[in-house]
């Protein structure tokens, strides 16, 4: 099993459609999830029951409620981002050149952050909350982190043994979307350009009929797997099935769309009503003060099909609202926004410690949930920043971040 709730932020690549043009709203959009993430992570010690590195605070079912909203639609719109900019950078490159540079940019981060991050929160955790006696970190690494020693009487998890890789599950996952993708252009498949006829813009039928593919299989993937709960996959991915459907239905959606120009053609008309009914969604499970674990963690039952259903519903209107809202009102790019843009994929792969460190900072204060989500978010998401900033100037890191 493996930590959930850790989304990861920004598709590692500046904005570079086809044609080679810079989509400056598309790197605003980019900073603004990225923005996002920090405050979803900010907000899981005060607002979700799953588990966290920080116990014991206070919590607000408002802050649930957000974090369901949040986890309906944002990564499969980092998905669909991701994905819109890897043909460009294939065709400019080549398969040889452009992989490995994905294994550079994607792969690095993975492994060195496995080895240091992750271990450094679970360390944390350990010494914190499990109640067992004092270990010293290298011995904690190498013998429950790695496995390498006994498994402790009365484990408490979240896994066995804890060596896991967090937050950088979507980079792990966006890494292996993005060979397949290498693999079916190598063996000419439907991927491999042909004829520049142009497939329309989807839409608003094309649209709902994705809303129930979507819908349906995640409801028939929840009868096995509910959400949030993660499995490795080849002993190495890490996985949760319950968004799988909707992860791969969105990279697959931002291949098209760089392939047939839908981000310049599609309708802002049907943009505009999707963003107005996701909205209106996400308004009516605040109101309601729902959340996922209102609707069953999964399985054959009527809540778990709603659920499926509704989250699928406002995953493509926020999606397809978002990218319609950004398009037409943050067009614009400045050197400011450009450096934010540059940055966001360090602010991905730093910002969960700090945010952490902050959650730690603040425990045991007698301020209510939302005060403390408020406190670490307006110090991490600065932070975080000025960090990833400040590690993506080391000599060398630019390539990798």
């Amino acid at each position: 099993m493996y930590t959930s709730h850790t989304p990861p932020a920004t598709p590692p690549s500046s904005s570079g459609p086809p044609g080679g043009r810079r989509l400056d709203w598309l790197d605003n959009l980019r900073v603004a999830l990225t923005v996002l993430v920090v405050l979803h992570h900010a907000a899981q010690p005060y607002g979700p029951a799953d588990w966290w590195y920080v116990e014991g605070e206070p919590r607000s079912g408002a802050l649930a409620t957000l974090s369901a909203v949040d986890g309906a639609f944002f990564m499969s719109l980092f998905f669909f981002v991701s994905a819109v900019l890897v043909p460009a950078s294939y065709e400019r490159r080549g398969a040889r050149r452009f992989l490995t540079g994905r294994l550079v940019r994607l792969g690095i981060p993975v492994v060195v952050g496995a080895l240091t991050i992750v271990p450094g929160l679970m360390y944390a955790y350990y010494v914190h909350y499990r109640g067992y006696p004092p270990l010293s970190f290298p011995r904690y690494f190498t013998d429950v982190y790695l496995g390498l020693g006994d498994r402790p009487a009365g484990w408490s998890g979240p896994s066995w043994p804890d060596l896991q890789f967090g937050h950088l599950w979507f980079i792990q996952n966006l890494l292996a979307c993005t060979v397949v993708y290498v693999v079916l252009r190598r063996l000419g498949g439907l991927l491999r350009p042909r004829a520049r006829r142009r497939l329309p813009p989807p839409g608003p039928l094309a649209l709902a009929a994705l809303t129930v593919l979507v819908a349906g299989a995640t409801f028939l993937v929840r009868l096995r797997y509910p959400l949030d709960e993660w499995v490795p996959v080849l002993d190495f991915l890490q996985v949760e099935p319950a968004r799988v459907p909707q992860y791969l239905v969105f990279f697959t959606a931002g291949l098209l769309a760089s392939r047939h120009d839908w981000l310049d053609r599609f309708d802002a008309r049907v943009g505009w009503a999707w963003l107005a009914g996701g909205v209106v969604g996400a308004a009516v499970l605040f109101a309601v003060g729902a959340d996922a674990e209102c609707f069953g963690p999964g399985g054959a039952n009527g809540p778990a099909a709603l659920w499926a259903a509704y989250e699928s519903a406002l995953c493509v209107a926020l999606c397809v609202g978002l990218l319609t809202l950004f398009r037409a009102v943050a067009a614009g790019g400045t050197r400011w926004s450009r450096e934010l843009a540059a940055d966001s994929y360090g602010v991905y792969i730093v910002h969960l410690p700090l945010v952490v460190a902050v959650q730690y900072a603040l425990a045991d204060r007698s301020t209510s949930a939302a005060g403390l989500w408020l406190a670490v978010s307006v110090l991490a998401v600065p932070a975080a920043f000025l960090l990833a900033a400040g590690v993506r100037r080391l000599p060398g890191a630019r390539r990798v971040l």
